[in-house]
């Protein structure tokens, strides 16, 4: 399995990949730090699970989950964010991927990736 992980904070990318590496370590991952690096990485590499953060700088990460969406419609989303209002977490639920808060985040990610 393979995991692209867009966050325009290193420690909660660092954070994210500690956690994959713990629970699965045959795993790959890469990692984007906006939209367009991680954009141009599912362009040109398949990947089966995504988190996405919600507030980046330039374009927020709606733009990266429909660009995955488009590319792996079987891949398993989840938009992880510390936004957590109302109105994202119905923009999570209405794209069809999953929602998981920060800063508080590791139970959630744990379950998210053993599906």
């Amino acid at each position: 399995m393979k995991v692209l992980i867009v966050d325009d904070s290193v420690f909660i990318c660092k954070t994210v990949a500690r956690i994959v590496e713990k629970e699965h370590p045959d795993w790959e991952y890469k990692i984007a730090n906006c939209a367009d690096d991680a954009i141009a990485l599912l362009e040109n590499e398949p990947f089966d699970y995504f988190t996405v953060d919600f507030n980046m700088p330039e374009k927020d990460g709606t733009h990266v989950i429909k660009a995955a969406k488009l590319k792996y419609p079987d891949a398993k989303i989840a938009l992880l964010t510390a936004n957590k209002q109302q109105a994202i977490v119905d923009k999570a639920a209405a794209l069809g991927i999953h929602f998981i808060p920060k800063p508080d985040f590791t139970a959630d990610l744990i379950k998210f990736i053993g599906e």
